[in-house]
């Protein structure tokens, strides 16, 4: 089966650049029972996530251009929501958003019984209205933390005659290159399937936490820094993995270098980072690189590099 030329053909619903300022964090499960599996039969999903979720490289960037929600697809207005507030379910606990864990939201009906709704914007921001007609890449609203989420992401769902859809496989079955896709040819060439990515990295002269990064406040590294940090937040992480951060001097030698043990279970995000306290003498003024690795039975399937300066 294959996507003809009358069928859905989705764009991107959300303003970004896959692969560099957004990145899929999960996708619909495949799996009719009590284990998870997506498309391809790999592990990044979870039971019953009828849904792709579209996660913003930076959270700040989630309140401006690069946070637009867009129309996949032209179509009409079905239902909004705009009053939930913006705070993760972490805080609030998920007895709070019973009920409305899709948070503030829209769906949007098209042809062929055919719908789309994407959840978790930011209260406020929904632009449209019930029973409006909206165009294939229209601004819809922005991504925020409302309903059921502990970041900022787009949730955003596909339905046909009531029944969730998978748009990276429409044919039901969970075989890698064999599915017909519901994205515009564009769009599925720049969602190719990741098995982990970097989300952001940096340097810092202080302690760097997971809520420094996401709020983007970790402190700069600076002339006369009493630590130097490196800091590494990867996603969509698999079982057994392997993390290792290094840091080398602008002599080039090894400054300082964490390995984690083996992963013991798929980790959504996971925060990596090494340092070393000022010497008597000061830091050496000048590059320091940073290059961090993730190794998957034996082969290295993520590999980054990062650079600091110290004037």
């Amino acid at each position: 089966m294959r996507a003809g030329a009358d069928s859905l053909q989705l764009q991107l619903p959300l303003a970004c650049d896959p692969g560099r300022t957004c990145f899929v964090q999960y996708y619909v499960d495949r799996d009719p029972g009590p284990e998870a599996r997506d498309f391809t039969g790999g592990s990044q999903t979870y039971d019953r996530h009828d849904g792709t979720d579209f996660r913003l490289a930076s959270s700040v960037a989630a309140a401006g251009p690069l946070g637009a929600v867009r129309a996949a697809a032209a179509g009409t207005v079905l239902r909004i929501r705009t009053d939930a507030p913006d705070v993760s379910v972490r805080e609030t606990g998920m007895a709070k958003v019973a009920g409305a864990e899709c948070g503030n939201g829209l769906v949007i009906a098209h042809a062929e019984s055919y719908e789309t709704q994407y959840c978790h914007l930011a209260q406020g921001s929904v632009t449209v209205r019930p029973g409006q007609a909206v165009a294939a890449g229209q601004v819809i609203g922005h991504v925020g933390l409302s309903g059921a989420t502990e970041f900022p992401h787009l949730h955003f769902t596909v339905r046909r005659a009531d029944r969730p859809v998978d748009p990276f496989a429409i044919d039901g079955s969970a075989h890698p290159g064999r599915q017909a896709s519901l994205w515009d040819e564009a769009v599925r060439a720049s969602l190719r399937y990741r098995t982990g990515s970097v989300l952001n990295s940096g340097f810092s002269d202080g302690p760097v936490t997971m809520a420094a990064v996401e709020a983007e406040t970790a402190s700069p590294l600076r002339a006369r820094a009493e630590t130097l940090v490196a800091w590494v937040r990867a996603i969509s992480l698999e079982a057994g993995d392997v993390q290792r951060l290094v840091v080398r001097g602008p002599d080039g030698q090894i400054l300082v270098e964490n390995q984690l043990p083996p992963l013991a279970n798929p980790r959504a995000q996971s925060l990596v980072f090494t340092g070393r306290r000022r010497p008597a003498g000061g830091f050496r003024a000048g590059t320091y690189e940073a290059t961090f690795e993730v190794v998957r039975g034996g082969r290295v399937v993520i590999g980054h590099r990062f650079v600091g300066t110290l004037p």
